[in-house]
């Protein structure tokens, strides 16, 4: 398990944005993380996708690494930002803008804006 939570630590750190999650950010494999890849994708940030499917101890460690027992996950800048509900609440009031223009990630406003707009 140390291999896994090494490979981990080194993706997380190593890339500002990472979403853990089931499937690729062009094909998911499950509406959690379809949902929150689509948010990324659409508000055209540069992210990394990890499929969880693919290799069962990251599936296992990314669990153990953020003591967090759901997938998708998403990082921002080494730091655990949350699951689906997580990202969906902050897109929606406007905290995923703040975390990402803090950390000097670049993503589309006009888009973010859309998304509230039409969940309003």
């Amino acid at each position: 398990m140390s291999d896994a939570k090494t490979q981990i630590d080194q993706t997380v750190k190593s890339n500002d944005v990472v979403l853990f999650m089931k499937g690729t950010k062009m094909a998911p494999q499950c509406g959690f993380s379809s949902r929150v890849a689509g948010v990324l994708n659409y508000m055209g940030i540069e992210f990394t996708d990890v499929n969880v499917l693919e290799d069962e101890t990251i599936r296992q460690g990314i669990k153990d690494y953020s003591d967090w027992p759901t997938i998708p996950q998403l990082y921002v800048k080494g730091e655990f930002v949350g699951g689906c509900d997580i990202i969906t609440e902050m897109t929606l009031s406007g905290e995923l803008d703040q975390l990402l223009e803090q950390n000097g990630v670049a993503y589309d406003k006009d888009a973010a804006d859309k998304i509230r707009e039409a969940n309003a």
